[in-house]
């Protein structure tokens, strides 16, 4: 069978996102296969809405996602010298604060 034959006799794939609440973002639940993006979202609401409450649908086209080439992904690794972006060092800052709590105020320590 030819790629042209496979594409006439095989439906696009749509990938569907649902929102549950108008507060909540997009959670991806699945894919499935229609003949138009119509379809799609008449079958998506069937499968993916009907016992669970929904806010909204979203349907995409697989191909119309896009991604990142293999090659372009190795830039996306965080290099190692990069510790000052993180918020790791404050870690003392517990402690510092539980020898402040361990004391009893009292009228002398706040007037003085």
């Amino acid at each position: 069978m030819s790629n042209q034959q496979t594409k006439e006799t095989h439906y696009p794939i749509y990938e569907v996102f649902i929102q549950r609440d108008a507060n909540t973002p997009f959670v991806y639940q699945g894919s499935l296969l229609a003949p138009n993006q119509e379809v799609a979202l008449f079958l998506a609401k069937e499968n993916f809405a009907r016992r669970i409450p929904c806010y909204n649908i979203w349907v995409v086209n697989r191909e119309d996602i896009g991604q990142l080439p293999s090659e372009e992904r190795e830039s996306l690794n965080r290099m190692d010298n990069k510790d000052y972006r993180e918020t790791k060092g404050y870690g003392y800052l517990k402690k510092r604060w539980r020898k402040y709590d361990q004391v009893q105020l009292t009228k002398r320590h706040l007037l003085s």
